[in-house]
């Protein structure tokens, strides 16, 4: 079920209704303008009839008092363009027999739509005819509005699941969407299953590219309270009018805020989707590749990766996350049924499963005082078909071991302190604030460009990371100096900073390093 306001009138559509023409409309400058919508119809003859607009009126006027002035004609023209009027519709008559040169000359240079009619047209038939299209349109912007803020509030009292809501806006909406936090990553989707997949293929770069703009149907309302937003919900690829969409996102947002602070939180958010998607995984009733793009977009690295398939028996699903972020390991961890908590851990190929995994367990261990915590690993996956089966297994040996866990051998266990700021950025990855920091600083770098993201970023990376070693730095990437210092400048006015300066470079440091943190 799509809901859908009756479109907003456009000069097009408004020069196609038969009331119009029957005056015998003919299009004489801005023709590249007809798209504009129309917010309202005027009918005015004063020369200074700008004064009196607020911006997207189509002027219908005789010009009887522009006669024979053409300095008024041309004027009358730059007035409608600075007062935004949609479009001037000029009455062809005793007062101008023909289109006037002056004024059609003035309005091709402003860009501004100018009609002139060839036969009688009583203005006043056109004049009820849009505002009545209008009016009705308003009345149906408040139905829609309280049709769907009663429909999710109904959902929210009932205690619905975010899921639940979630369907219900993609229903009326009739395209995907994305909730996120500020740094991109999906917490929870909607929508046809093959059209979201579609969304999330790319979602990185898609999303960086439409979040400062709404267009091609891309529409999106903030999530927050009390002065702090947290995430967002995004329309993608909405197929009715703009204000259409920005009306159910912004009735969606209201609805998602509402349910958190009735019991849901941002976290809880995360955590029903990796749940989601684990319990797909194990049970094998979608196939492994179908789940890629939810895995890819839920913040999971899943190019050239090893992926380690655990489940942990009698786990705590948030003190599991807690010890992956502890130790700088990228998973998703969801609690599956009957006391078994699933974690899929995500490695580059170089690391060494094993003893990562060993270590995992071993600070599990430690973290909860339980010696008889039960750790199961299947052996490491290289390839994301085989994830299924490795979480199966990992089930299988969870369940058939758990009663003789506490005999388990395993390796010393790595302390916070040991990964330093690493570590402790991995840890607060997930809190709004530092988000939101990372984002404003790195924004620079961070606006869809290739070339930044490419080029610029690693530059920088390696740079604070060699403690603003330029010779090394330069040695790294294989550069001159003087191309490295070229670098180094773009960066630096990309992001408005003086990286010579200690306390803005280690903002900048900082900021990095939770961009990557977010990223696995």
């Amino acid at each position: 079920m799509t809901t859908a306001l009756e479109p907003a009138l456009s000069v097009r559509q408004v020069l196609t209704l038969d009331r119009v023409l029957a005056g015998e409309p003919e299009v004489v400058a801005g023709a590249g303008q007809l798209d504009r919508p129309v917010r309202w119809v005027h009918v005015a003859e004063a020369p200074d009839v700008g004064v009196m607009l607020t911006g997207g009126e189509m002027v219908l006027t005789t010009g009887v008092l522009l006669a024979g002035d053409e300095e008024a004609q041309a004027e009358y023209i730059r007035s409608l363009h600075r007062a935004e009027a949609a479009a001037v519709v000029l009455g062809l008559g005793r007062a101008f027999p023909t289109p006037p040169d002056v004024m059609r000359r003035a309005a091709e240079r402003c860009g501004l739509p100018m009609v002139v009619l060839h036969r009688p047209f009583p203005f006043a038939e056109l004049t009820e005819e849009v505002q009545s299209r209008l009016v009705r349109r308003k009345f149906a912007a408040v139905s829609l509005s309280e049709s769907v803020r009663t429909a999710l509030t109904g959902l929210i009292t009932a205690g619905a699941p975010l899921q639940r809501l979630l369907d219900e806006i993609a229903q009326h909406a009739g395209c995907p969407l994305v909730v996120t936090n500020l740094a991109h990553r999906v917490l929870a989707t909607a929508g046809e299953r093959p059209a979201v997949d579609d969304v999330l293929r790319d979602w990185e770069r898609i999303s960086r590219q439409a979040g400062g703009t709404e267009g091609d149907g891309w529409i999106r309302a903030e999530l927050g309270g009390r002065g702090e937003r947290w995430g967002r919900i995004v329309l993608c690829g909405y197929r009715g009018d703009t204000a259409t969409g920005r009306l159910l996102a912004d009735r969606a947002a209201e609805a998602l805020v509402l349910h958190r602070m009735l019991g849901g939180t941002a976290h809880s958010w995360e955590e029903q989707s990796a749940q989601s998607l684990l319990t797909d995984l194990v049970s094998g009733v979608v196939p492994a590749r179908q789940l890629l793009p939810r895995a890819r977009a839920a913040g999971l690295p899943v190019n050239r990766r090893t992926f380690v398939p655990l489940v942990v028996r009698d786990g705590d699903p948030a003190g599991l996350d807690r010890v992956l972020r502890m130790l700088g390991l990228s998973g998703l961890v969801a609690e599956l049924a009957e006391g078994a908590t699933a974690v899929l851990v995500s490695l580059a190929r170089d690391q060494d499963a094993q003893a990562l995994t060993a270590h995992f367990a071993t600070r599990l261990r430690s973290e909860s005082g339980e010696r008889r915590t039960v750790v199961a690993a299947a052996e490491p996956r290289i390839t994301w078909e085989e994830v299924p089966a490795g979480l199966r297994e990992a089930r299988h040996v969870a369940d058939a071991v758990a009663q003789s866990a506490a005999g388990l051998d395993l390796p010393a266990v790595v302390r916070l302190r040991d990964v330093h700021l690493r570590g402790l950025i991995r840890l607060l990855r997930d809190d709004p604030h530092v988000q939101a920091f990372a984002e404003r600083e790195l924004d620079g770098l961070l606006c869809g460009d290739r070339h930044a993201e490419q080029d610029l970023l690693p530059v920088l990376r390696t740079y604070l990371a060699t403690g603003r070693n330029k010779s090394h730095t330069a040695q790294l990437h294989h550069v001159s100096r003087p191309a490295l210092y070229r670098r180094l400048e773009a960066i630096e006015a990309r992001l408005g900073v003086d990286l010579d300066d200690f306390e803005q470079a280690a903002s900048v440091h900082i900021a990095l390093l939770a961009h990557d943190a977010q990223q696995g």
